[in-house]
């Protein structure tokens, strides 16, 4: 799913149909954080930024608040945590923000967990709107007066560093530092899931990292802006680094087109959307999609289960015709849904799935889960996962046997 905000990382307002992957991938190796996500070990050193006068009346007119808590989920050997604090200067004068500090919120006075110096600011947080960033990225991150930006926090910890109950979060500016609220990280229940899709060769194409398109989609619909594809995976098949073979502009040159689609758990249908035609894949020599992009299409054919618990599984980008299912249906796990497509805002043929707090496509909060089993390719080892969620551009095996 391709949708995303106008301006990449740096804004976001209406819908914008841009380029995503290429062809070709390489699956992520297991000993390495997902893109853009900071390591985090047992212990850093005590931070070197000047706090200032933390008496100062009346205090920064800084509000920071993260509206959505995160939950840590294992993957290859580590715990991520990815969630957002949003960042809102209440005052008419600029603010400098000179670091960023990540705490253990039951032991507040002790080291940092992470800290994010002046130089990293410009990759963490990203203005909202037209404001456009400043341009020394050496002394901090100017947040202009009556202005505000998001910080895309993704924590990947170490084997053996635990997972801190409560976070909260010391930003510094020139002569004050503001103190957030704290925010838990189990704030949802982890379910465990099948795999939407089986056999081999699958790749998580913009899955969970801090660089994915998805993971930075903050979009405004029903009047509140959510980030609904916070997890989302577009799976696709990859076969001698190649997502197709033959004519690049042959939906049915794809791997994945016509695959079946599976219930990843026992549920109930809530909607469905079909009768969408597949769009050319896109090439060098360009793309447009069969039909207009709207709220409605953006989708493309799809199905949405009800898994209970305010946990709505999105299926997307279906092939016409293939649903086997309509709504108000009680489904099995495992049970066949409908078949891989490209309609909708696709490129390519590829599913793409999502969990969210809702069953619309982007008035939600995206929420993670656990897939059973499955095995990662490292292009050097097979390793054997059970209740992990791939992150972005691992290479997967779902043809494994089910543990009892």
């Amino acid at each position: 799913m391709s949708i995303r905000p106008r301006g990449g990382r740096h804004s976001w307002g209406s819908m914008l149909l841009a380029v995503i992957t290429s062809q070709t991938a390489v699956a992520a190796a297991s000993g390495d954080p997902a893109e853009g996500c900071q390591k985090v070990g047992r212990s850093l050193a005590a931070s070197s930024v000047f706090l200032g006068d933390t008496s100062v009346f009346p205090p920064p007119q800084l509000e920071i608040r993260t509206p959505f808590e995160p939950t840590s989920f294992p993957s290859a050997g580590r715990n991520y945590l990815i969630y957002e604090l949003r960042l809102q200067n209440f005052s008419d004068a600029a603010m400098k923000i000179r670091a960023v500090d990540v705490l253990d919120a039951d032991t507040p006075a002790e080291k940092p967990i992470l800290e994010f110096k002046a130089q990293q600011l410009h990759s963490l947080l990203q203005p909202v709107g037209g404001q456009a960033p400043s341009s020394g990225a050496d002394d901090g991150f100017q947040l202009a007066g009556g202005s505000s930006a998001v910080a895309f926090f993704c924590l990947a910890f170490d084997e053996g560093a635990p997972v801190p109950r409560k976070l909260r979060h010391s930003v510094f500016l020139e002569n004050a530092v503001v103190s957030s609220p704290d925010i838990g990280t189990a704030h949802t229940p982890l379910r465990v899931l099948a795999p939407p899709v089986s056999g081999t060769d699958w790749i998580a194409a913009n899955g969970p990292s801090n660089d994915s398109h998805h993971r930075l989609g903050l979009f405004v619909a029903g009047g509140v802006a959510q980030i609904s594809r916070r997890y989302a995976i577009d799976w696709k098949q990859i076969r001698e680094n190649a997502s197709f073979s033959g004519d690049a502009r042959d939906v049915h040159a794809y791997h994945a087109y016509g695959q079946q689609v599976l219930a990843v758990a026992d549920g109930t249908v809530v909607s469905t959307q079909d009768g969408l035609p597949d769009n050319t894949p896109r090439t060098a020599a360009g793309f447009s999609t069969a039909v207009p992009i709207t709220m409605e299409t953006a989708a493309g054919n799809s199905v949405v289960l009800d898994l209970g618990g305010r946990q709505f599984a999105y299926y997307a980008h279906l092939q016409a015709g293939s649903l086997r299912v309509k709504k108000g249906d009680r489904v099995r796990r495992g049970q066949v849904l409908a078949r891989i497509g490209n309609s909708g805002d696709a490129r390519e043929p590829h599913l793409h799935f999502q969990l969210a707090t809702a069953p619309d496509l982007m008035a939600a909060e995206g929420i993670p889960y656990l897939i059973d089993q499955y095995v990662v390719d490292t292009g050097k080892n097979r390793d054997k996962r059970t209740r992990e969620l791939p992150v972005r551009g691992m290479l997967i095996d779902f043809n494994q046997p089910r543990s009892k």
